[in-house]
């Protein structure tokens, strides 16, 4: 399978210039097109960050140790704790809207 990032943009989040009112060291907002096929083929692991992913538009399955959360109508979400170990793939191009807390300086915001 072709490892794809896709494109991110970084809606709100320490990530932002110090004087852009939409800097955050609170909460992070994502939203993410991921092409059919993409994946994370690393795993995430030592999240210091909450998550909820939202489906926007596709297919997407959040990968979890032991399960797997399949994101497959707009509306679907699924909640990502502190610590725990995560890859994605991308069944159909699909669209995430990433909602983090807190928002950590160090990781890319895509």
């Amino acid at each position: 399978m072709p490892s794809a990032p896709g494109s991110h943009l970084a809606l709100l989040g320490h990530f932002k210039d110090h004087s852009d009112p939409r800097r955050s060291e609170a909460l992070e907002i994502k939203w993410g097109v991921h092409p059919q096929g993409g994946e994370r083929a690393r795993w995430v692991s030592g999240e210091e960050r909450t998550a909820r992913l939202v489906l926007l538009g596709g297919r997407f399955r959040m990968r979890f140790p032991g399960r797997d959360a399949l994101l497959e109508s707009q509306g679907d979400h699924v909640v990502r704790g502190r610590g725990a170990g995560h890859s994605w793939y991308a069944e159909d191009e699909s669209v995430v809207l990433t909602v983090c807390r807190p928002s950590v300086p160090g990781r890319r915001a895509g």
